[in-house]
């Protein structure tokens, strides 16, 4: 009788179970944080009170801002529209209602990743008024797609155009250089400073990076009229795009030039960790898929070693993975404590959404690491670019949850 009376506790037990739903794993993320109107004060290293501002907010996965000589701001949103921010550096910043007309802009219903992205000014820009953009076109997935390219994934043509910015409208604009279909991936723009042009390409998969008849997976040199410049490594050789400046790279999301000594600094993204920042060397190899401190998503070993003979190693390395994007070195004299320092835009932390932030490095003359630090953690804002104002401050983009543009300054 004892032993009837246990079992039937049991049955009971497995019938309760069964009937409770199925236990989901937990969502994995930080909560997201609306931005407040008033500003936010946060204690930094070295520089100490800072504080922190919305100039604007509500767009449309932005992905890129650059400052107009009139102290008006460009905000590209990411496969739709450019817009601006007038009078961004005073406290009557204001979104125009109104995006930039004549922009090109993908067919409706065109996945995110197409479309506009990134831009720059041409140095003479106000004379020339030459606004330069990176534009994926839409296109099919080729029957022989770069292996290993998840079906998520939409294809275009990585396209460099420019056009003439003059009365808040874009017009006569021109393609400068175009690839073939591939996964579309993330781009940059900086000028060097005798005016040519350098462009980030994304490879991330296959060995894409590592042929040098594509121009996927590469950082991109041009003349500001999109000529080839006559000192490209690859000038002259058949088997090469003559474009190509540096190759194995995997998706490169930051590209700026360093304003004292000019070298040219990219970022790109790792897969699950790996995330690098790099100094680009004419003809150099940095290695993908090959050679990378990355893993698999799955945690798997991806390489054996993350360098290796002929491979240009990194000046910094993120594991876990930061989803490093837009880069400053910043200049102004509003940070004293911060001139020199090197920002990089990051998305999240680890893997774990909602843990974005501003990265700042301190780096020695020769690019040694020295300190690092994490800015707006608080915020739990993805941070994609990070541009010095005309007036010496900090502006940073954020493409989420708010998509807004954030202003620091000294905390009085």
């Amino acid at each position: 009788m004892k032993r009837t009376v246990k079992l039937s506790l049991s049955a009971l037990a497995l019938l309760a179970s069964a009937a409770l739903p199925a236990q989901q794993p937990p969502k994995i993320g930080a909560a997201p944080v609306s931005l407040s109107t008033r500003p936010y004060v946060f204690d930094t290293a070295e520089q100490h009170k800072i504080k922190v501002s919305v100039v604007a907010k509500g767009f449309k996965r932005p992905f890129a801002i650059e400052f107009l000589p009139n102290g008006d701001l460009l905000v590209t949103e990411r496969g739709a529209d450019l817009r601006v921010i007038r009078a961004a550096t005073t406290p009557g910043a204001v979104l125009d209602p109104q995006p930039v007309a004549g922009m090109p802009k993908p067919p409706t219903g065109s996945a995110f990743s197409t479309g506009l992205q990134d831009i720059a000014l041409a140095p003479d820009f106000a004379t020339s008024h030459w606004l330069y953009f990176t534009y994926n076109e839409p296109a099919q997935r080729p029957a022989d797609a770069d292996a290993g390219t998840p079906a998520l994934y939409s294809f275009g043509k990585l396209t460099v155009m420019r056009g003439k910015l003059e009365n808040g409208k874009l017009s006569g604009v021109e393609t400068l250089i175009q690839g073939g279909p591939s996964a579309a991936l993330g781009s940059r723009l900086a000028f060097a400073r005798d005016g040519s042009l350098f462009i980030t390409s994304g490879g991330a998969f296959g060995k894409t990076s590592q042929d040098l008849n594509t121009i996927y997976g590469k950082v991109l040199h041009l003349n500001a009229d999109g000529s080839i410049p006559s000192g490209n490594p690859f000038v002259g050789r058949k088997d090469a795009n003559p474009a190509i400046y540096s190759y194995g790279h995997r998706d490169q999301h930051g590209l700026t030039v360093h304003p004292v000594s000019g070298d040219i600094i990219s970022a790109e993204h790792g897969p699950n960790g790996g995330d690098e920042v790099n100094l680009i060397k004419p003809g150099g190899n940095y290695g993908w898929p090959d050679f990378t401190y990355g893993r698999n998503y799955d945690g798997g070993p991806l390489s054996d070693t993350p360098v290796g003979p002929g491979i240009e190693k990194p000046l910094l390395v993120w594991l876990p993975s930061i989803g490093p994007s837009g880069l400053l070195f910043y200049e102004g004299d509003k940070f004293p404590a911060w001139k020199g320092n090197l920002f990089i835009g990051s998305a999240q932390w680890g893997e774990i959404p909602g843990t974005g932030s501003l990265q700042r490095v301190v780096m020695n003359d020769t690019y040694g690491e020295l300190r690092r630090e994490a800015l707006l953690q608080d915020l739990h804002q993805r941070v994609r670019d990070v541009v010095e104002g005309p007036d010496g401050f900090i502006y940073v983009l954020t493409d989420g949850p708010e998509n807004a543009v954030l202003r620091i300054e000294p905390a009085p």
